[in-house]
């Protein structure tokens, strides 16, 4: 006799996703609450839904300096029915990670992805600070530093990353509205204009590296309306110290559904915009020859203070996790402009629900 493996893919696939896709619980809108940090930076195992998610760019040391862009985000999802079940191999959290390298150089996007249960030393999510584990994937942060090691099959991410500014309370002092019901909200902060420095490594070459970072960390109840299928959404360093934040959430038709977002000067004004405030209109698509889904790899951004473009620094940035949490979506390095053209910034623009709708 031995004990059933707990950490079988096949297991977590069809059981635990089977759970959050048969989440039958009924969402609440969120209380008002002031976001407390460091305990806020962990883990809330009583949400549906939460992510810690940090990208950004970087150049390499040296004569030929390299640009790289990066991405990686940890996921915790509660399964609402197992959480009465007394066995400890019972998939009550889920933990999902995904970690990115764009190569601009070589034209190419390098990608890995992670799932396991919660539990029996292999994944957790502290709740006391941000310190994410999931097998040999961990990121945690001590005091104003953050520090990310995903060695992945091609490629390997080690980089820390630096405060530089104060935390960017999103939507209503850190409640962010993502839809035209109450409930459709989550508690979200970011943290922009990281300095991030370390290594990148791909096919076995090393880069050291240094360059700017967006940590967001969201966690919510219900987030997207039922007639929203995906978002699109973009996180900008600006180049002079402000930061950009954009999104919307649109139906099937490619409507709008609900957006928002913030604009905040280096000097700390923010401008929270409401949902008639942030305008996205396609200039330019691309089509993955993997999956045949176009994606619009250019956009034009109305703001209230001004009009951006937000341009891909090389279209295929596809990432397909139907290994992990089930979805293919686009997300990657590009570049902001402003209206005359003139790049004045860069970061990650990410686009959800277009090879087919997106369910959390």
């Amino acid at each position: 006799m031995h004990a059933p493996n707990p950490f079988d893919r096949r297991q977590l696939l069809l059981g635990g996703l089977t759970g959050l896709l048969g989440w039958t619980k009924a969402a609440h809108c969120l209380p008002r609450k002031t976001l407390a940090f460091p305990r806020d930076r962990g883990s809330h195992p009583d949400f549906r839904t939460e992510w810690w998610y940090i990208t950004g760019h970087a150049l390499s040391q040296g004569a030929e300096a390299r640009r790289f862009g990066f991405q990686l985000t940890f996921f915790r999802s509660r399964v609402d029915s197992t959480q009465s079940m007394a066995s400890n191999f019972a998939a009550r959290q889920l933990i999902f990670a995904h970690a990115a390298i764009t190569d601009v150089q070589g034209r190419q996007l390098w990608h890995d992805q992670r799932i396991a249960r919660a539990g029996f030393g292999v994944a957790s999510a502290s709740e006391s600070d941000m310190a994410l584990k999931l097998r040999d994937w961990t990121l945690s942060a001590a005091g104003g530093s953050y520090r990310a090691e995903l060695p992945a099959t091609d490629f390997s991410i080690s980089l820390q990353f630096q405060e530089t500014q104060a935390v960017l309370l999103q939507g209503s002092q850190g409640m962010s509205r993502k839809g035209p019901d109450d409930k459709q909200a989550s508690y979200y902060y970011s943290q922009p204009q990281l300095a991030a420095s370390g290594s990148l490594q791909l096919k076995g070459q090393n880069f050291q590296v240094a360059g700017k970072a967006w940590l967001d960390h969201e966690w919510s109840q219900e987030l997207l309306h039922s007639s929203a299928v995906g978002w699109d959404w973009v996180g900008m360093n600006l180049d002079d110290g402000s930061a950009l934040t954009a999104f919307r959430l649109r139906d099937k038709d490619g409507n709008k559904v609900w957006a928002g977002g913030s604009l905040r000067s280096a000097a700390g004004g923010l401008r929270i915009f409401g949902p008639d405030e942030a305008g996205f209109q396609a200039v330019r698509s691309w089509t993955s020859p993997l999956t045949g889904t176009a994606y619009p790899v250019e956009w034009r951004i109305g703001t209230p203070g001004a009009s951006y473009t937000v341009r891909a620094v090389i279209d295929p940035q596809e990432l397909d996790s139907r290994n992990s949490t089930g979805s293919v979506y686009w997300e990657g390095l590009s570049e902001l402009l402003d209206s005359q053209g003139r790049r004045i910034g860069m970061g990650y623009l990410e686009m959800t629900g277009y090879e087919k709708p997106l369910r959390l």
